[in-house]
């Protein structure tokens, strides 16, 4: 049986602080295939996770040439406080069936870094399966944002485990701007294909 198609990306114009949103197909889009086996292997088990986020990219002057760089959070909590490497993630965050991922995906940026994601031009770069079964939609726009002034929304948590102690963590504790290269080894592991989908796209425009 043929695998099932994604539809051709959008390129989405967002207002911040309204429902300004425009979709329209870009030219130079090509259909994001996705796996038959990641998209429907859990179906009938449990409700599948899913989860939507934006990536942030900007191209700075270093030494002459211009340099990509990509928007990362560090994911806050005692698991993660003394991990590097494989320990960041694009602002995202998970949202129900039925609702609108963009929306849900312009949501949990502002939660996460506590502005609203920047006036821009939003192209999708698909969705993604990560091992433990979520699937990770996202969309990536050319914009700049200052991290000395990110404010995450926060969790509760039982630390130290079995202390009965309810202790508040940030969702994230930082975020930063990396090179492409960078960025790969610094991001979860389950996300780092949207990395290799982002630099194909870049690829397309430039």
């Amino acid at each position: 049986m043929p695998r099932p198609e994604k539809t051709c990306p959008t390129e989405t114009l967002y207002q911040p602080g309204g429902d300004g949103l425009a979709d329209r197909r870009s030219p130079d889009c090509e259909p994001i295939r996705c796996p038959r086996d990641e998209v429907d292997r859990h179906a009938g088990l449990m409700p599948r996770k899913l989860s939507a986020g934006l990536l942030l990219y900007r191209r700075r002057n270093q030494d002459g040439a211009i340099v990509l760089e990509v928007l990362l959070a560090h994911m806050g909590g005692p698991f993660w406080a003394r991990k590097d490497d494989g320990a960041w993630s694009i602002p995202k965050g998970e949202y129900v069936l039925g609702e609108d991922p963009f929306r849900a995906a312009k949501r949990e940026f502002e939660e996460e870094l506590g502005s609203a994601p920047p006036l821009a031009v939003y192209r999708d770069l698909g969705s993604i399966s990560q091992p433990g079964g979520k699937l990770v939609t996202a969309w990536a726009a050319e914009a700049d944002l200052d991290t000395a002034g990110v404010l995450s929304n926060t969790f509760e948590l039982e630390w130290p485990p079995g202390s009965g102690q309810i202790r508040s963590f940030p969702e994230i504790d930082k975020a930063s701007w990396f090179t492409m290269d960078v960025a790969r080894q610094k991001l979860v592991k389950g996300q780092r294909p949207l990395i290799d989908r982002f630099a194909q796209m870049f690829n397309k425009l430039a």
